[in-house]
Formats: C-alpha cells, structure tokens, sequence
C-alpha cells in the first residue's frame, strides 16, 4: 500500500490519507480481511502527526471501509470489494459516455444527481 499526500493541497490530511485507501481499495490493492498498517508507522513514513492518521482511520471506520480492533489495528471489511466492484461498473460507464460523446464533467454531474436522489 503506498499512501500519497501532498501537503500543499488546501485538503486536511487526514482526508488525503483515507482517500489514498479508499482508492487502493476500489483498486483491488486492499482485499477484505486485509490489515492496514499501525497508525504509528504511517505516521511515520509520511512525516504526520500520528492523530492525523487515527483521525483518518476513524473516517474509513465511519465509511464502513475498515474495522477499529483493539490488539488487531485497522482490518479491511468487505466494503473494499463493493469498491472494486463500483469501480469497474463505473469504467464501464465513462467508455459508454466517451463514446456516445458525453464529457466527463456532464457525466459526474449526472452521477452526483442521482445519488443525491437516493
């Protein structure tokens, strides 16, 4: 798993980070069952302040992404395969949108409006 940040981004950290997996698992780059790294060693790695990353494993905690076990760290629930899944449906309709001539910023703006409907 290789966690970017981009420190100049006006977004928190803590969300850079828990997008960084949220994207490894839509990937397939994180399986169900799989453990995350300790807080303290990314924390490390990227040079943040250890909360930061607590703060962003209690987003994927709320997101239902990963489960908080105490002894065990952060493990990957099978969200992460409902990711990949969303991802793949989700290529198959940018390739249906490019070809009917559909740009991408109209296309996101239909995907937003319709989950917002839900």
């Amino acid at each position: 798993m290789l966690l970017r940040i981009d420190p100049e981004s006006e977004t928190p950290l803590f969300a850079q980070i828990a997008d960084s997996v949220r994207a490894d698992a839509a990937a397939g780059r994180l399986r169900p069952g799989e453990r995350l790294p300790a807080a303290r060693e990314i924390a490390s790695a990227l040079g943040v302040n250890v909360h930061t990353v607590l703060h962003a494993y209690q987003d994927l905690r709320d997101a239902g992404l990963v489960e908080l076990r105490r002894g065990r760290g952060a493990v990957v629930t099978s969200q992460a395969g409902v990711l990949e899944e969303l991802r793949n449906d989700i290529q198959h309709l940018a390739a249906r949108a490019r070809a009917a001539g559909i740009p991408p910023d109209a296309l996101a703006a239909l995907v937003k409006e319709i989950a917002r409907d839900r």
